[in-house]
Formats: structure tokens, sequence, C-alpha cells
């Protein structure tokens, strides 16, 4: 026949692979032999069985022009989001970065200190560095750190340098730079408790995945007339859309996972008792 097609009556009672099977024209457009057991089964995103009723003239209406703009807002989307994300892991290495050049910096201004003076300093800064690895950074892991518990090590620090009583020059110049670097310190420790706070939402979640969804039933619609084009090009998008979810999900909570910001910084900072002999 010129034209085959099923009485509208006898389409439900005809089994959909011996419908693919036994077309002539739909064979034709899959250039395989009728028997091949995968095309009776062909279901992908269920196009192929939509094919062969009323939405097949839908279908084939669907501009190929609509895919570049669904690419491009996805694109877009998720752009805009890994920009952000990779931002905040940024801003917490800079941060843990210069919390521990202000903690060397206090470090090395205390030796212009009486020897008693100066222990005291390097007790504080490393039970600040310990509680600051042990305690706080789990909390941050887990997003469960406030600023509500104070740093009780550096604000002693912080009242022991203003209350020092500089006896000579060195000390005098010492002095105010001491305190200016206990105040970087503090304000560091504040910002990497801001920044792991900082996460991917649900809503940013959904809209990337709806977004892409749809993407890939276009591509679904738009190719529905070759399977092997179909699949190829939903398999390539597939994988994009994984690896993009993969990749922001992997940073955006800076202080979790196996990419996450860790305080070897900090620790390098500690003061062990070969230098309090110093």
């Amino acid at each position: 026949m010129a034209d085959w097609a099923l009485p509208r009556h006898l389409s439900r009672k005809v089994n959909c692979g011996r419908l693919v099977t036994q077309s002539p024209r739909v064979m034709d457009g899959l250039n395989c032999p009728r028997d091949h057991l995968s095309y009776r089964w062909w279901n992908l995103f269920g196009c192929d069985h939509l094919a062969l009723t009323e939405w097949a003239r839908a279908f084939k209406a669907v501009s190929p022009g609509m895919l570049p703009p669904l690419g491009i807002l996805f694109a877009l989307l998720v752009g805009f989001i890994a920009v952000e994300v990779w931002s905040n892991f940024d801003k917490a290495k800079a941060a843990i970065a210069t919390e521990a050049g202000a903690l060397r910096a206090v470090v090395l201004l205390a030796r212009s200190f009486p020897p008693e003076q100066k222990t005291r300093i390097y007790a504080l800064v490393n039970r600040d560095i310990e509680v600051a690895v042990n305690e706080e950074w789990p909390e941050m892991a887990h997003q469960r750190a406030t600023l509500s518990p104070l740093p009780t090590a550096l604000i002693r620090a912080l009242h022991d340098g203003l209350a020092l009583k500089p006896t000579d020059d060195s000390e005098r110049t010492a002095q105010p730079e001491l305190v200016r670097a206990l105040h970087a310190a503090l304000d560091a420790r504040r910002q990497r408790i801001v920044i792991s706070e900082s996460a991917v939402g649900a809503v940013k979640w959904v809209g990337i995945l709806i977004q892409g969804l749809c993407t890939l039933l276009a591509i679904a619609m738009v190719h529905n007339d070759n399977r092997r084009a179909c699949a190829m090009t939903l398999m390539l998008f597939a994988t994009g859309i994984a690896l993009s979810v993969l990749l922001i999900a992997a940073y955006s909570r800076p202080f979790m996972g196996e990419n996450s910001v860790r305080p070897k910084l900090l620790k390098q900072v500690m003061v062990y008792e070969t230098t309090f002999a110093k």
C-alpha cells in the first residue's frame, strides 16, 4: 500500500511490536530487518509508541529550532549556579589562608615580648587552632556551625595584647601589629563560618532537573523517527546533565566531601615545644 495505516477501530487490538515490524514505512525509516527484536520493543521515552498514534503529527510539527534555546537555557542555569558554588569554595579557601596568615603573624610578633607573655600567646593560639580543627570543622561540614560560640582563646589573646605594657621600641612597634593580626584572625573565622552555611537550595536543584528533563523530552520528540540518532543524542545530553550535577554537588558544601577545604594551613601554624623554648 502506498500509504500504510491501521484502521482506528483496530488500533487498540494489535500489538505495538507487530505494528512496528509489519509497517513498511516505519521499517524503511529505521533501515533494519523487520524481524529485528530490538525494534519490536523500541520504547525510547515512549516516542516510538506515540509515533503510531495521533501524536505522530504533533511530534513532526515540533521544530528542531527549539532545541538550541532549551540547551542554552539549561547551560545558563548550570553556569549561574556553578559560578556561585565555586565562588563560595574560593572564598572558603581564602578565609582559611587569611586566618592562618593572621595567626602566623601573631606567633612571629609574640617573639618581641618577654618569655612569659610570649608563651601565653603561643598557648592561646594553639588552643584556638585545636578548637577550630576538632570542634568547629565537623560542625561546619554538617552546616551546624554558628557565630554564637565565642572564640575564647583569641579573645583572651586580644585582651592580653591590649594589656601589654611595652618597655622598648620593638615592643611598642609589635603591640599594635599584634592586635591588628588578632582582629584579622577573628574576622577570617567569622567569614569561614558564614561560608560554611552556604549550599545549593532545593529550588535551584529542581530548576536544573526540570530544565534538563524538558530538553531531553524535546530531543526525543524531534528525533522520534530515527531511533539511533535519538538514543545517541539523549545519551550525550544526559551525560552532560549528570556531569554538571555531579560537579555542582561536589563543591556545593566547601567543608564537606573529598574536595572540601581542610585545616592544613591552620595546623601548620601551631607552635610546638621546640618553638616555645626559642
